[in-house]
Parts: structure tokens; sequence; C-alpha cells
């Protein structure tokens, strides 16, 4: 079975430059007075007595605002090529984190070292991204098992949070030249995750994605993944979208 999925994802990451993003629905989640907007996209002849997976993407600091549009920029085209929807069916959803706020709590202490807490608050957007994931569990066709989180930059930062928040709400994680406080990833040691980085990112350093790689390991995990791209800076989500079985290692996983 994966040898077939690895060849699905190689169609659909070949069929990513005719993908259409305004098939993502563009809508608001209010929660107690706040508003996070977001796309979505659901399976073409979308059955509610079916049910799919569920895939949450966190964008980069550059997608920040509030226009519902430029979270889009980055693996959005994943998810819409006509062979992806006929191969892989699922709800994805693509939350916006508003302009001059973060997913995480870190702080920055120059223009290379990012100093990740071992017990960080939940930031508001965050929170916000985990009510809405709790609503669609809720109200929509949403495998259970099958509840997947992936994300870049300060969105693969978010992703190394949400997993070491909810460890078993998530079923995978791919975090993309992400980071996180080491100290966090015990709960995470039996969860399918694999990690990208760009050997020569100058941004977000590629230690902070090795190091989780050996504390997990370190932890005893048999299901990490750590795969680094020489030569590659901080954009080294192109080189992983288009990896061999990338969506095919994902949709393979359940909890």
């Amino acid at each position: 079975m994966r040898t077939f999925f690895a060849f699905l994802s190689f169609i659909v990451v070949s069929a990513m430059a005719f993908a259409d993003n305004n098939l993502y629905e563009k809508r608001e989640f209010l929660y107690k007075g706040d508003t996070l907007r977001y796309r979505v996209l659901f399976p073409e002849n979308y059955d509610k007595n079916s049910s799919y997976p569920l895939v949450l993407f966190l964008h980069g600091a550059g997608e920040r605002g509030n226009d519902n549009e430029k979270q889009l920029t980055h693996g959005a085209s994943l998810f819409t090529s006509e062979d992806n929807r006929k191969y892989f069916p699922s709800i994805v959803i693509f939350p916006q984190c508003p302009e001059n706020e973060f997913w995480i709590e870190r702080e920055k202490t120059d223009s290379w070292n990012i100093d990740f807490p071992a017990k960080p608050k939940i930031t508001k957007p965050l929170f916000l991204v985990k009510k809405l994931l709790d609503n669609y569990r809720k109200h929509e066709s949403v495998d259970k098992k099958r509840i997947y989180i992936m994300g870049l930059s300060m969105g693969g930062m978010g992703t190394f949070d949400m997993i070491c928040r909810y460890p078993r709400y998530f079923a995978a994680a791919i975090p993309i030249c992400g980071g996180v406080n080491t100290a966090r990833l015990k709960k995470v040691r039996k969860m399918p995750i694999r990690i990208f980085h760009g050997g020569a990112d100058r941004v977000v350093s590629r230690e902070y994605s090795r190091n989780a790689y050996i504390e997990l390991k370190a932890q005893g995990s048999q299901k990490v993944e750590y795969i680094e791209f020489p030569g590659v800076g901080h954009d080294s989500w192109t080189k992983a979208f288009a990896y061999p079985d990338y969506l095919g290692w994902l949709f393979y996983q359940s909890r």
C-alpha cells in the first residue's frame, strides 16, 4: 500500500501547476468575540455520511494578515490538483494568523537565535485554530483517527507546538523549517513525524530540526524522520512538497 501511495504522490505533485486555489471557500470562525479567518477545501461530492481525513496547514510569518488569501501562497495547490482530489479526498483547512501575531510564544534573541519556552502559553491565534478544529470534528464528516497537521517556518513551529499540546489529537505531523523546545517532545515520541529543513537556512537554523529529531530518537521514537536538503535555504518547503511520497506518507497514517 505504501508503494501505491507513493505513486499517487508523484502524480499529485506533477499536477500542482494546474491546481485552482479558488476551490478553497472563504470563511470566518467566531469564538467569544474573536475572529479567525480561514479557507477550507472540501472533497468533491462531499458526503456527510462518509468520513474524511482532515489536514490543518499552518502558514509562515510572511503570509499573516486579514485578507484571507495570503495563507494559500504555499502548499494550497498540493490539495487542489485533479488527481489529489480523486485519490486523497480530505477536508483541508488553511487558517490565517493576524498581522503582528504569532502561532507560538517564542523570543527571538537576535537575528539568528530563537528561544522556545519549555512551558509556553498558547497564543490566541493557535487557541482559535484548536477551537476551529474541534468544531469541524463535531459538525463535519471527519475521520477522528486521521487528523493531520503540517506547517512551514512559523507554521512549522506551530506544528510542533500543537502536537506537543495535543499528542492524542493528531495522527501525523510534518513540520518544515520549524523548531521547538526539545523538552516538550517526550509526549509525541510515538507519533509519525516527518521533519524537513534546508541545510543552508539562514532564517531558522537547521539545528532546531536536527535537535528535535535527535531528541525524539533518544526518547525511543521509531516513527520520526528527518530530511535535510543540502544547500537549500529557508525555502525548503518547495523541495518538501516535491519529496517522493510526501502526501502518500501522510494519508497512510492513522491513530
